[in-house]
């Protein structure tokens, strides 16, 4: 198999994180004690998928062996055929654990969903999907705080702004960003027409300060009262915050605690992920003109998807996956949806790798 000598490096360098883990002067540094704990348990499952195939693998070699003695002949064919298909299946386990990592897949993110073509019917499509994720982080158990939102008198969200926390949220939900496009009768359509609408999910990776350097002076704050939907007001204290970033003229507002002080410190969450993104989008643009894989960019103006409740339907655009269980992807159950297009995009990465790779 290709990649040994990079995996034994793998699992010398796993190794040697081990050791400095037992180490007094590790130990009794708390920052460096997280840094070497981060760095190996980011090798373990790759470092224990190598061992599992080097065992299997090892298997495989000694069935074949038995295949010279006759009485044995029998028995070591059943292991054979049981053996191949595990070993090339642990081989393309391997081949994804060693794709690169990206860098954001750890990340907190922070959610954005707003109402596009369709009026009401719109806005009470983007309350059913932020329902939708924020079922799905249950499944997950992830946190979910909403910073901002925009009511609709349909009752649905013209725009809402939430930051999500917990285990890899970005590796998960980094592909939802996109068109959402729904086919529906509205309950107000009298002569049973399908009505088609629109919504717009961006999802950017949370950036901390380091990664972000906001100077004070490049900020304008302003307070003002809390509102709800139809602007009544919620409380008569200035507790909602908006920031805007003058250099970039990118605004953010945040409404949801009484505190002012929490909706400052959450809109300079979302105002520092904004930045980040529109840091890898300028990076992104100069590399030029990037290879576009058969799946997509994940651009938040790609159309990726369509809901068509009347069949029950939805269907991801970009790996052209089709299946009929909208009733329960709406309830939250995504991963029928989010872990093909995962497997899709590591599809392409992996044939792209292959293709950078000298042939020996």
């Amino acid at each position: 198999m290709q990649y040994l000598e990079k995996l034994e490096e793998v699992v010398r360098r796993f190794h040697d994180l081990e050791s400095k883990m037992a180490d007094p002067s590790v130990i009794n540094d708390a920052t460096e004690y997280r840094k070497v704990s981060k760095a190996r348990s980011e090798l373990e499952e790759l470092v224990q998928k190598y061992q599992e195939w080097k065992s299997v693998s090892d298997n495989l070699t000694q069935a074949r062996q038995m295949l010279e003695d006759p009485d044995l002949a029998d028995m070591a064919r059943e292991e054979i055929a049981e053996l191949e298909p595990k070993t090339a299946e642990l081989e393309e386990e391997l081949k994804l654990l060693m794709l690169p990592k990206d860098p954001n897949d750890a990340k907190d993110v922070v959610l954005e969903i707003r109402a596009g073509a369709g009026g009401d019917e719109a806005s009470l499509f983007a309350a059913e999907v932020f329902r939708m994720y924020c079922r799905y982080a249950e499944t997950q158990k992830w946190k979910v705080e909403v910073t901002s939102e925009s009511g609709s008198e349909a009752g649905g969200m013209k725009e809402v702004l939430a930051l999500i926390s917990g285990n890899k949220v970005y590796s998960k939900l980094k592909y939802e960003s996109g068109v959402h496009r729904v086919q529906r009768v509205p309950a107000t359509e009298t002569q049973g027409r399908i009505h088609t609408s629109t919504i717009t999910v961006a999802v950017l990776p949370e950036a901390d300060d380091v990664e972000v350097h906001i100077e004070a002076k490049d900020l304008r704050i302003d307070t003002f009262c809390s509102s709800g939907p139809g602007g009544q007001s919620v409380n008569t204290t200035y507790s909602a915050v908006r920031i805007t970033h003058l250099p970039t003229n990118t605004v953010v507002s945040c409404q949801d605690e009484k505190s002012q002080i929490k909706n400052r410190e959450k809109a300079m969450r979302v105002l520092r992920s904004r930045l980040y993104e529109q840091e890898l989008q300028r990076q992104q643009a100069l590399l030029g003109a990037e290879r576009k894989s058969q799946v997509g960019t994940g651009d938040r103006s790609e159309k990726i998807r369509t809901y068509n409740f009347k069949e029950n339907r939805i269907t991801d655009h970009r790996i052209g996956l089709t299946i009929y269980q909208l009733d329960q992807v709406m309830q939250g159950k995504l991963e029928s949806l989010v872990d093909p297009v995962i497997t899709a995009f590591n599809a392409e990465k992996l044939k792209e790798q292959a293709s950078q790779t000298p042939k020996q």
